[in-house]
């Protein structure tokens, strides 16, 4: 089982109320070989929301404490975040999922580059806090920037 960010399958779970369709991505979408899912719809966020960052270091950080992950009001959602990362890692575990399909750059789905907590648009080295959390169980993290067509229909024939 594969999970995919419910966003990059046209779902308006995003933060603005839209989506982040990928349309290559959404075409393999079938409900036998993947789960769409959305972290911070797990932890309980609106939609819409406030956009979100991880300040002061990655979703690894987050995780162990050192750093938290605020809206763009100022609010601390880190609770949010590690909710919804270990809702989303439940289902991992419940369905066999050694693979996800993650949101680049988002606080939560990122997986080697996310927003750098300044709210402008700046970047940096590190994780989101659910796509942290997969790694530290073994489960390998695309997102739909790194991953190629090729890998996943590779993927999909190793099931």
């Amino acid at each position: 089982m594969i999970l995919i960010s419910a966003c990059l399958l046209g779902r308006n779970v995003k933060y603005s109320g839209g989506n982040n369709l990928c349309p290559w991505l959404a075409k393999y979408y079938n409900t036998d070989d993947f789960i769409a899912i959305c972290p911070e719809c797990f932890g309980v966020l609106p939609i819409p929301r406030p956009p979100a960052e991880i300040q002061g270091g990655s979703g690894e950080d987050v995780l162990n404490g050192s750093a938290k992950v605020s809206d763009k009001d100022g609010k601390d959602v880190t609770q949010n975040f590690i909710g919804g990362a270990q809702k989303a890692l439940a289902y991992a575990k419940k369905h066999n999922a050694n693979c996800a399909i993650l949101k680049a750059r988002s606080p939560s789905c990122g997986c080697g580059m996310v927003y750098d907590g300044s709210f402008s648009g700046g970047k940096k080295a590190g994780n989101g806090v659910t796509a942290a959390l997969f790694l530290q169980h073994g489960i390998k993290v695309y997102t739909e920037e790194t991953i190629t067509e090729e890998e996943l229909i590779k993927i999909l024939k190793e099931k």
